[in-house]
């Protein structure tokens, strides 16, 4: 039996000449060339359910046409790399990363923010925004008097993904007023708005948030540094290499001192790693020396 015979069996009703190992190989390697991501071979399954759609609208009836368009075709290349991104997320999700950052980090964020110094955030791989709104909320804390008034200082927050729909959806923070059960009350009550079973995020923490398409392999047009970045949940899809190159940039993209928090299944690794001290639960802090 034929690798694309065999392929086309785990997919009942799929023709290999629409779809087989060639092509899930070809798409792998343009996913892992442009975002890093690695697609084992137990994601065939997953690359089909994930592209059929696009091949239909596109009008190139097999994925191997429609592989060839992705190389031709930088918006179509885009649009697959959106509909291959995993954007599972939710509110406060690992609370221990928002309990040590209220408890260790605001304290001296809000004094040099009350000092006129710049204090600046970053999500990086940010999702439908339920990471970065979380972290904001707990920055500005549950007196919304004193929140506003941090928020009309120096403090701005990116928030960045490389899936255009996840963007949008960050950006309209509009959620089922359940998935913002898991944020504690008195954040959720300063900061949100609920009605008719929704939850709307307040203008205040939308002025601070700049929202931005990013590609964390590729170039980042960013000038200064970051006292804090949360990238949790994107480097269980890279290789090592990757991993390490990524932590590097993200190192250097750290102020002295500043931190950076990964997921409860990551850890650093590399050269850079030296330079990271490891300061709680997948919690590192930027050696100053």
């Amino acid at each position: 039996m034929s690798r694309a015979a065999a392929l086309s069996q785990s997919i009942p009703g799929v023709s290999p000449e629409i779809y087989c190992q060639a092509d899930f190989e070809a798409v792998a390697r343009i996913v892992h060339d442009n975002v890093g991501i690695v697609l084992p071979q137990g994601k065939a399954l997953l690359v089909y359910s994930r592209l059929a759609p696009l091949v239909r609208e596109s009008g190139c009836v097999t994925f191997g046409n429609f592989v060839e368009r992705m190389r031709a075709d930088e918006a179509e290349l885009n649009r697959a790399m959106a509909a291959l991104t995993t954007n599972h997320t939710f509110f406060y999700r690992e609370a221990h990363h928002f309990e040590h950052f209220e408890h260790e980090l605001r304290p001296d964020l809000i004094a040099r923010l009350k000092a006129h110094q710049p204090v600046r955030l970053w999500s990086a791989g940010c999702s439908s925004g339920e990471e970065v709104w979380s972290l904001v909320m707990t920055m500005l804390g549950p007196d919304r008097a004193a929140g506003q008034a941090l928020a009309r200082a120096d403090l701005r927050v990116l928030a960045s993904d490389v899936a255009p729909h996840a963007i949008r959806r960050a950006e309209e923070a509009v959620y089922p007023a359940k998935d913002l059960k898991p944020v504690p009350d008195a954040l959720r009550r300063a900061w949100t708005s609920e009605s008719d079973g929704t939850a709307a995020i307040g203008e205040t923490m939308r002025a601070i948030v700049r929202f931005r398409m990013l590609n964390l392999l590729g170039e980042w047009p960013i000038s200064g540094k970051f006292d804090v970045i949360f990238c949790r949940n994107v480097m269980i899809y890279f290789d090592n290499p990757t991993k390490e190159r990524l932590v590097q940039r993200f190192l250097d993209a750290l102020t002295p001192d500043g931190f950076l928090y990964i997921g409860h299944s990551e850890r650093v690794s590399g050269p850079a790693s030296r330079q990271l001290q490891l300061v709680g639960p997948t919690i590192y802090r930027r050696r100053n020396a």
